[in-house]
């Protein structure tokens, strides 16, 4: 962790250099706080939450109506993260953009007190500039995290392993440090089960400053998560059957397309670019990564840092192969871990910071608007590819020029005065490009949706798109008495804005809707379960998306099942958000 190798076998609590003595630059704080926080209460105000938290939402709003907790209403999510999200849910309160105001607000005191732990952590190994800027840079990373990201399984997992780390490093003895971190890591591991590699990064990271805490780490994180696992299975009826049924769901799972490892290769190299043109701060990492290396002494420690590195990137990208989506917040932990070694970078400089670095981190925050204005034959993935090069290229002169540096003041024996003293007003300067650079995401014009290099949606239309599909909701929810049950044949956003009470433990019919694609999810005790609610006390209306729920495609008996039940307007009429009327006598008590 530490940009300077630890006493002895690096198993030491000591800090490499103490913070003690240094002066600290007045205009610090004020000069990053101020428009770090002005750059927060924007986003909290104004990014609005992604079509994935609606689904989780309305999923758990319109079960919940229908009287199951969250240990009961089926959301493709596990049950630590559902209670996760609905603790949050129930602290909002007004219409629809208040709530998510409050949302927003809520995950950016957790990114908050998460960098304030981490800060506290690494004053003990670091000096003060070097814990600033890496708790601040990973704390604004989370806080400004893309929509896609933000609340995100994948964004959960990363907070509460920041708490894990913070756990790890800041207690003076081992033991019991082990033990406080490994409940947020086992945590980690319970919002998606793929998110154990989130956990398993942070125990690598935990490697680079501390081998023993890392293992005692290990030792205690895997049981407390398989003790979390077991919980939940006890806890809620289903969960078991779930955690079997949802991986069957998944079309573009490994499992189900087998591996070409030509187009993973290839797929890869976009899917990290697509990444990047949302996080441009991901561009940073490898330089960072570079200028960190440049300040270790010995070949076997920057050979072992260098493998940690390595093991951490294939196992963040591993899990996103695995997967099989590809869908960007799959790898939500890499761009917080480039702002984290960003900040470890710049803040462990001797001298100066890296000033060509810090100039093209600055740029980088102006990217992602530029990009989604460019020419489609500019947007590329060898652009961005050409603009991480870039970042590297300069990473190297700076390290270089602080090699020389170093090499200059040794042989004339002098001692270089303390950086807040000479250099404060750069490291000033390098502390707003880092906001800027990790602001680069919230701005109207930023790109929400990437695929090939190309931006296929930025901020502003994704938002026309949500303000659509209210109205249509609006529509909808217009033709039914208040508070009316119904059948949700619809994707999240919909199921979100019309709101109404469900009838089921699967508000939304993602089981249903799969059969469409993967015919043996039929056979599926979830399946069923769900089809039940078709005709088993049905509710008196239904909504049907046909865009995402077409019942000419999917099962044959389910088809007829509904057709029995409700009464729903043809294609051509109704446009592609229907509400369906119950057939007199239509389903079975």
């Amino acid at each position: 962790m530490a940009t300077a190798p630890a006493e002895g076998d690096g198993g030491t609590d000591a800090a490499p250099w103490p913070s003690k003595g240094v002066r600290r630059s007045p205009l610090w704080w004020p000069a990053f706080a101020v428009p770090a926080l002005a750059a927060v209460v924007y986003t909290v105000a104004t990014r609005r939450l992604t079509g994935d938290i609606h689904y989780v939402l309305g999923a758990l709003r319109t079960g919940g109506d229908a009287g199951y907790s969250p240990s009961e209403v089926f959301t493709h999510r596990p049950f630590f993260y559902r209670w996760f999200i609905a603790g949050l849910d129930r602290i909002a309160f007004g219409g629809t953009g208040l709530r998510e105001t409050l949302l927003e607000a809520a995950g950016a005191l957790l990114a908050a007190a998460a960098a304030a732990a981490l800060y506290t952590a690494l004053l003990r190994r670091v000096t003060a500039r070097e814990a600033a800027l890496t708790a601040g840079a990973t704390g604004l990373a989370l806080a400004l995290a893309p929509r896609t990201d933000f609340l995100q399984p994948e964004w959960a997992a990363v907070v509460l392993t920041v708490f894990g780390v913070a756990a790890a490093l800041g207690p003076a003895r081992p033991w019991p440090a082990a033990l406080l971190a490994g409940l947020p890591l086992g945590l980690a591991v319970m919002m998606k089960y793929s998110t154990a590699a989130t956990a398993a990064i942070g125990v690598l990271l935990v490697y680079a400053a501390d081998r023993g805490r890392a293992v005692r780490i290990a030792l205690v994180a895997v049981p407390t998560a398989v003790a979390l696992f077991g919980l939940s299975v006890i806890a809620g009826s289903h969960e078991w059957q779930w955690t079997r049924d949802m991986p069957q769901i998944n079309q573009s799972a490994l499992s189900r397309t087998g591996i070409h490892p030509s187009f993973v290769l290839t797929r890869s190299v976009e899917y990290l670019a697509d990444r990047a043109v949302l996080s441009p701060v991901l561009l940073l990492l490898p330089g960072a990564l570079l200028l960190i290396l440049g300040r270790m002494r010995g070949r076997a420690r920057r050979a072992e840092l260098l493998a940690v590195a390595a093991s951490v990137g294939l196992g963040a990208l591993a899990v996103v192969v695995v997967q099989g989506n590809w869908f960007l917040y799959h790898a939500a932990q890499l761009p917080v871990l480039a702002a984290a070694l960003w900040g470890l970078a710049v803040g462990g400089a001797r001298r100066p910071p890296p000033r060509l670095f810090c100039a093209v981190s600055l740029v980088c925050g102006a990217l992602p608007v530029l990009y989604a204005r460019a020419p489609e034959g500019v947007q590329r993935p060898g652009v961005v590819w050409a603009a991480g090069a870039l970042a590297l290229l300069a990473a190297l002169v700076d390290a270089l020029l602080e090699a020389r540096g170093s090499r200059s003041r040794s042989a004339q024996g002098t001692r270089p005065a303390p950086a807040e003293r000479r250099y404060g007003v750069w490291h000033v300067s390098a502390a707003l490009a880092a906001v800027v650079c990790l602001a680069a995401s919230i701005w109207p014009g930023s790109p929400h949706l990437a695929m090939d290099g190309r931006v296929t949606m930025t901020s502003a239309s994704y938002l026309r798109g949500m303000r659509h599909i209210e109205d249509e909701a609006d529509r909808v929810r217009a033709g039914m008495p208040a508070g009316a049950p119904v059948l949700y044949l619809a994707f999240g956003d919909t199921t979100y804005y019309v709101g109404h009470p469900a009838r089921c433990r699967y508000p939304i019919a993602t089981f249903l809707q799969r059969s469409r694609f993967l015919p043996d999810v039929a056979g599926l005790p979830s399946f069923r379960e769900n089809a039940d609610c078709v005709d088993h006390d049905p509710a008196p209306y239904a909504v049907l998306e046909r865009g995402w729920f077409r019942p000419g495609k999917v099962d044959a008996d389910l088809a007829r099942r509904i057709a029995a039940v409700y009464d729903c307007p043809p294609a051509s009429a109704g446009g592609s958000l229907v509400l369906c009327v119950r057939r007199s006598g239509g389903g079975t008590r």
